[in-house]
């Protein structure tokens, strides 16, 4: 039977069964907004290699420019272990997640990450994860704001003064300034990107933000190869300096880590584009493996560059000030390719906010993509928050701790974990369980002790 003589038969499209659940099959229409209405490749299914764009994107933003200041806290050894656990962590968090997919029991249907919470935990559940979204991406964006605006603008690093590319260009200017440009970028670049409705939509721009991200790992990894031959390469520590800081201060550099690793919130709307679940599964795998190596050897050349005096955001390392004996053309490369990488995955994380803003002010209002105005007014809306929260926090590195010790570690470990101890369809083995279980443990003492400790150095400042 063709796809066309099944529409007309049947009021709503079905997927295959579920390979966790054979008795169960996965409805297309759903009130998830910003998916596409039908799921097949007759009808524009995303393919693997768009969805691997897609989620790589989703994982590669702000967190990658702090991984070589986690590596100068951790030391070398301990950082590379905590990235290969917590992408390890991610990929079975993600498996929870999907396992769940299409998994009914009510009206609505477990399509989205808060529907599956919803089923889970009610409506409580679902209020939880969406105030967790729409908290860890908006700091997330307006991570990526403030370091667009340090590489485009003036801005100010642990005391130093740093000019951005504009300026070391054309002087300083009015229209170089840090508001004028971060203005100009918002809504005349990533404004309109974040109006496609679809998250397929967007695989083009993925893919050269993911370019861009190598491009950045490879002029990175060059540099610090040459500087190994000069024999001016700082010696990096394998270990922790105790001698320095405490053991506990280690614990402030694991949340930069987690949030590097927080994409569970564009799961759900990337999976709804694949024909097969295995699709999802390969894909994810393959991202996180691609992330984290890009962030391993970010993480490790950037230290060898700049050693001890690496800084939270490693972009202000190549600014031509800051004593670099790299070239400057080099430093505004590096500098500018990632900028433009920021400023692709923007529209990308920029779809779960709009969703969860949508669902927690207008829950029983009609989809987000069939109401243009509310579309267009929100995005303005949440565009225009961002930029003026960006111009007023000067600094990503509190914004890192505080996100991942708190709202993205719900995302991407308590709350999958919690699902699948949840688990009300009896799907879960005794493995998955006992993982689950640890997942919890660990994300709670690393998370409170992390916590305690930023607590205590501002007290100890103040």
């Amino acid at each position: 039977m063709h796809l066309n003589d099944t529409i007309n038969k049947r009021p709503h499209l079905t997927f295959p069964r579920s390979p966790h659940h054979p008795q169960t099959r996965i409805p297309v229409q759903m009130k998830t907004p910003l998916l596409p209405e039908l799921h097949s490749s007759a009808t524009g299914g995303a393919s693997v290699p768009g969805a691997v764009f897609n989620i790589a994107t989703s994982i590669i933003g702000a967190g990658i420019m702090s991984i070589p200041a986690t590596m100068r806290v951790l030391g070398v050894i301990p950082a590379l272990l905590v990235i290969a656990a917590v992408a390890f962590l991610s990929d079975s968090s993600v498996e929870f997640l999907t396992r769940y997919i299409g998994i009914s029991t009510g009206s609505d249907s477990s399509i989205s990450y808060a529907g599956v919470m919803r089923e889970s935990f009610g409506r409580l559940g679902s209020i939880l994860l969406q105030l967790c979204v729409a908290l860890t991406n908006a700091g997330a964006l307006i991570m990526y704001l403030i370091i667009i605006g340090d590489v485009m603008a003036e801005s100010s690093a642990e005391g130093v003064v740093h000019l951005g590319v504009l300026q070391e260009w054309f002087g300083r200017h009015w229209w170089s300034s840090r508001e004028v440009v971060l203005f100009i970028i918002t809504f005349g670049i990533m404004g309109p990107l974040s109006l496609f409705r679809r998250v397929g939509s967007l695989r083009f721009s993925s893919a050269i933000s993911v370019l861009l991200a190598v491009v950045f790992m490879c002029i990175s990894s060059a540099l610090a190869i040459y500087s190994l031959f000069q024999g001016t390469a700082q010696t990096p520590r394998l270990l922790p300096d105790f001698s320095n800081q405490s053991f506990f201060e280690l614990f402030t550099a694991i949340p930069v880590i987690v949030v590097a690793f927080t994409f569970h919130f564009n799961v759900h709307p990337i999976r709804a584009e694949l024909d097969k679940s295995s699709d999802m599964t390969m894909a994810v795998r393959i991202s996180l493996l691609l992330c984290s190596v890009i962030y391993a050897t970010v993480g490790l050349f950037g230290y060898l560059l700049f050693g001890e005096s690496t800084m939270a955001d490693i972009l202000s390392n190549f600014d031509r000030g800051s004593g670099s004996a790299i070239s400057p053309v080099l430093n505004d490369i590096v500098r500018l390719s990632y900028a433009l990488h920021l400023m692709l995955v923007y529209p990308l994380v920029n779809y779960s906010l709009r969703i969860s803003i949508d669902e927690l002010f207008f829950p029983k209002a009609r989809p987000l993509t069939s109401d243009k105005a509310r579309f267009v007014s929100l995005t303005v809306i949440l565009l225009g928050a961002l930029y003026l929260a960006a111009i007023a926090i000067p600094s990503i590195w509190t914004l890192f701790q505080f996100s991942g010790s708190t709202t993205a570690v719900c995302l991407s470990l308590i709350f999958p974990a919690a699902i699948a101890l949840r688990d009300i369809h009896g799907m879960s083995k005794r493995r998955d369980k006992i993982l689950a279980a640890i997942m919890i443990v660990l994300a709670v003492v690393t998370s409170s002790i992390a916590i305690v400790s930023n607590v205590l150095t501002v007290v100890a400042g103040v």
